[in-house]
């Protein structure tokens, strides 16, 4: 790399959901902007999360010099603890995303290897400005932007050949739930001193117009509770703190007591609510083990699992396997999320079983005052974001190639790039000069998927065995081997799941014991000294043999007793 020249590698983040992370390089110097996770798709049975390949950052790691977080939102800080293992170098975010950093690594056993450092958080409304820290050949100043939770930030990064924006995720909300504004006047700030290249969230290209203020909801959210004729559950995103604090308001509004069901949703209330950034009135919150037995008419609770994720509260609760609350005719229950895609499946079959219950059910229903606003810049706000910063070059970020690359005609459309403007993916680097911005050649990146229980790395036969049982089941062949004659004791057993039903196999397996027998007979002494020989043989013969009678492929696993 040359001396003079700027390298941005993104890692993760372009061309999907999540998984957010991008390295600045300039000389000896590099940093890493978010290291966010991704839930995996419906194909990758058993894996918890995906994470992006840090070969790259292995490869150069004594360039390495800080990890900065651009808020607390799992896409962006969720790899952490995956990471830190290999590469422990200073995290910096402010007060509120360190504080969920710092509850992620204690939950891994990391928190204390770690480094820490916090950054003021600035504010318009209060007429402080981010302070600026240096790393290496970078200074970084932190600009407040609104977005779905708190203490969210862009980030300006000074370097020696002009500064690059990083938006991270933003919405411009004109009139915030907590009275702190979006920082346009730095936009424009930098814009005026010129901007070397603008790194922009894309994740609500498509939606024309500007996206709805949080402020939107409360009429909506107000008009549900007071019509509602016993208890209301509301289900959000844990992480939305300004949501959270709206339903305390109407709750408080309407004479009614609050209550939090779900980990992530009382950890968030209580993190929240001890660095002051969530207001809860003394007296109105009742104890969870104290719900059921609460007067359901004066009652709202704050429910964790709009997703439907497994074993998630609202999951449990819509089929009355929760130990704490209930669904119960005629209660209330409000969605107050959106549908993420890929998980309309498992959230229309727990709603069906809330209507089940007799329950009155609200989800995304786009006609009137809505019950979610996104937390993402819809075209409009892009377009502003543009024309304030008018940069050099621009390299839309966050989100599918489709989003990235209608981004980029809609920056072409606004007019304000004076460089070049470039769709790129994971692994493809640009090269900042002097001179101009270049594509280098790709370098690792990609996707490592975990079993978050062991932390450890799944590798893709895994993933291939567990889509073949899925698929076709397995078959296991039992052979008893006398270990002094090497001799066959009786028939082979044959146990298969997943693959035929004993109705429908019975002659296919009895094929199969003759399968495995001829293969143990047509081998020679040396083959049956050695087991491990003689189970590869048996696979690859009866797998040959199966997929011909049946076309199915199972996976075929022999066990050979010594008797």
């Amino acid at each position: 790399m040359k001396q003079q020249s700027l390298w941005a590698v993104p890692l993760g983040g372009l061309g999907e959901f999540g998984m957010n992370m991008l390295v600045l390089r300039y000389g000896d110097d590099m940093i890493v902007v978010d290291a966010g996770m991704m839930f995996p798709e419906a194909e990758l049975l058993g894996v918890d999360v995906v994470i992006p390949d840090i070969t790259f950052l292995k490869q150069n790691r004594n360039a390495l010099r800080a990890i900065v977080l651009t808020h607390g939102h799992e896409d962006h800080i969720g790899a952490l603890p995956y990471i830190l293992r290999d590469i422990n170098v200073p995290i910096y975010g402010t007060e509120y995303t360190l504080a969920l950093v710092k509850r992620r690594l204690e939950e891994h056993g990391l928190l204390d290897q770690a480094t820490l450092r916090e950054v003021k958080t600035p504010s318009v409304a209060l007429g402080t400005s981010g302070r600026k820290i240096q790393i290496g050949a970078f200074e970084i100043e932190y600009i407040y932007v609104t977005h779905s939770t708190i203490d969210c930030a862009a980030l300006a990064i000074r370097t020696p050949i002009g500064v690059v924006i990083h938006t991270g995720d933003f919405k411009i909300d004109p009139t915030p739930t907590d009275l702190r504004p979006f920082d346009l006047h730095k936009f424009a700030d930098y814009g005026q001193e010129g901007v070397l290249a603008l790194f922009s969230d894309s994740t609500n290209v498509e939606r024309a117009g500007y996206t709805p203020s949080e402020r939107a909801v409360k009429p909506r959210l107000e008009e549900l509770c007071r019509a509602a004729p016993r208890k209301v559950i509301v289900s959000c995103f844990a992480s939305s703190i300004h949501r959270i604090q709206q339903v305390i308001e109407v709750a408080g509004m309407l004479g009614r007591k609050v209550g939090f069901v779900g980990r992530s949703m009382v950890d968030n209330v209580e993190l929240s609510h001890s660095l002051s950034r969530l207001s809860i009135p003394d007296g109105i919150v009742v104890r969870p083990q104290d719900l059921k037995s609460f007067d359901p008419k004066k009652l709202v609770v704050l429910v964790s699992g709009s997703q439907a994720e497994p074993m998630s509260s609202l999951s449990r609760l819509a089929v009355d396997n929760h130990r704490l609350l209930s669904v119960d005719e005629n209660d209330t229950v409000i969605l107050s999320s959106r549908i993420i895609p890929g998980n309309e499946k498992p959230i229309f079959r727990m709603i069906d079983h809330m209507f089940r219950r007799r329950a009155l059910i609200y989800y995304e229903d786009g006609g009137r005052a809505p019950i979610h606003v996104s937390g993402h810049a819809s075209q409009e706000e892009l377009k502003l974001v543009l024309n304030l910063v008018r940069p050099k070059y621009f390299i839309p970020i966050h989100g599918e190639y489709r989003m990235l690359f209608r981004h980029a005609a809609l920056a072409r459309q606004v007019g304000t790039v004076s460089g070049e403007i470039f769709v790129i993916e994971d692994g493809q680097p640009i090269e900042f000069t002097e001179e101009g911005a270049y594509r280098r050649e790709k370098v690792a990146a990609g996707r490592v998927l975990v079993d978050s229980g062991s932390l450890e790395e799944i590798e893709e036969v895994v993933i291939r065995d567990r889509q073949h049982l899925s698929e076709d089941g397995v078959v296991v062949p039992i052979i008893a081997i006398d270990k002094h004659t090497g001799t066959v004791e009786g028939s082979p057993e044959i146990v298969n799941r997943g693959f035929l039903s004993s109705d429908d196999g019975q002659e296919v397996m009895a094929g199969a014991r003759e399968v495995v027998l001829r293969t143990i007979e047509q081998s020679n002494p040396e083959e049956m000294a050695d087991w491990s020989v003689i189970k590869e043989k048996i696979r690859v013969d009866l797998k040959r043999y199966l997929n011909k009678q049946t076309a199915k492929r199972p996976l075929i696993l022999p066990v050979i007793l010594e008797v």
